[in-house]
């Protein structure tokens, strides 16, 4: 649905003759409409069953082929929408929505990229990374794997906000700590192995190079706005991602054993929500809780747990309070 929300919200945009006011259709329906229908649907947490639900749901292609599909979709979803700002459908307010529009986009295709990235299959950790290319966050791919899923819910996480951290003191942080922390785990990988940091086995300068080609490719083909396109997608796109970070572990702390050793992450280290439209959009992203403790668990497989903090509203809400 989040992949055909920009060419639906333009087709009204035209047929009402308000293109200007449609082009910010994505955060309204994001950030606004969704929240309703989340409180008037309700929750869900229903568990599958173990014996009968689970083998079964983890051999369905069908899961696996959606987020694979979603790849392709956002890639193609860019260059048309490249296309319907380099023709001068939008004015300047109506161009700045867009490319917020398509960036929240993005940053919903980066929970898919984060399904894909846990994954073992090569095809699914590579799709997974080239969308993270496609919003010039592919230190992401280490970063949480190495980082943030080892240190989660302790203070050497730069991805769990503390109690009472505002979103604006968390965000600078999140992004720098997160980013050189990426190229810091990645060099330790390559010096166990005996490589140099900087070479061809370094997987950041390959998608970092990707996400520069793409950029060459959209300033050339369309100058200094598909550069602006590109890039400014791109920053909404991470910024919605360190937003649902900064959610996602609140003010939850893993105690330290007397070993000097933090606990084992559970449940209880994250926070869950069950609001059943929400989780539909995000791949079940909202049963963090699950997920942090079986991290290899698909999306279509994760659990409620009742030892979970539940958050009072879904993520999309949640986000608009965070912002205030």
């Amino acid at each position: 649905v989040p992949l055909v929300l920009p060419p639906l919200l333009l087709a009204a945009g035209h047929a009402t003759d308000l293109v200007n006011l449609f082009s910010w259709g994505v955060p309204v329906v994001v950030f606004g409409i969704i929240p309703v229908l989340d409180m008037l649907l309700g929750k869900d947490s229903l568990n599958p069953d173990e014996e009968t639900d689970v083998p079964r749901m983890v051999g369905e292609r069908f899961y696996k082929a959606i987020t694979l599909g979603w790849v392709a979709g956002f890639a193609a979803l860019l260059v048309w929408s490249m296309l319907e700002l380099a023709s001068g459908t939008f004015s300047l307010i109506g161009s700045i929505g867009w490319i917020v529009s398509i960036g929240i986009v993005g940053g919903l295709g980066i929970n898919v990229a984060h399904e894909l990235i846990h994954k073992d299959d090569k095809l699914e950790t590579r799709a997974g990374g080239l969308l993270l290319s496609l919003v010039c966050y592919a230190g992401f791919k280490v970063e949480h794997l190495r980082g943030h899923h080892v240190h989660v819910s302790t203070p050497e996480d730069a991805s769990s906000s503390r109690y009472n951290q505002s979103l604006y003191n968390f965000l600078p942080q999140a992004y720098v700590r997160n980013f050189l922390n990426a190229w810091k785990l990645e060099a330790e990988r390559l010096q166990r192995k005996g490589h140099k940091a900087v070479s061809w086995h370094n997987e950041l300068i390959w998608w970092y190079s990707l996400s520069a080609l793409v950029l060459a490719g959209f300033t050339i083909a369309f100058g200094w706005l598909g550069a602006v396109f590109f890039l400014g997608q791109s920053f909404i796109a991470f910024t919605l991602l360190e937003i649902v970070n900064y959610l996602e572990h609140y003010g939850l702390h893993r105690r330290k054993l007397e070993n000097g050793r933090y606990e084992r992450t559970g449940p209880e280290h994250s926070w869950n929500s069950n609001y059943f439209l929400t989780n539909v959009f995000l791949f079940h992203l909202q049963r963090h809780s699950d997920h942090h403790a079986w991290a290899k668990r698909r999306y279509q497989i994760l659990r409620h747990h009742d030892v979970a903090p539940q958050l009072p509203a879904g993520y999309s809400a949640m986000i608009v309070l965070a912002m205030v």
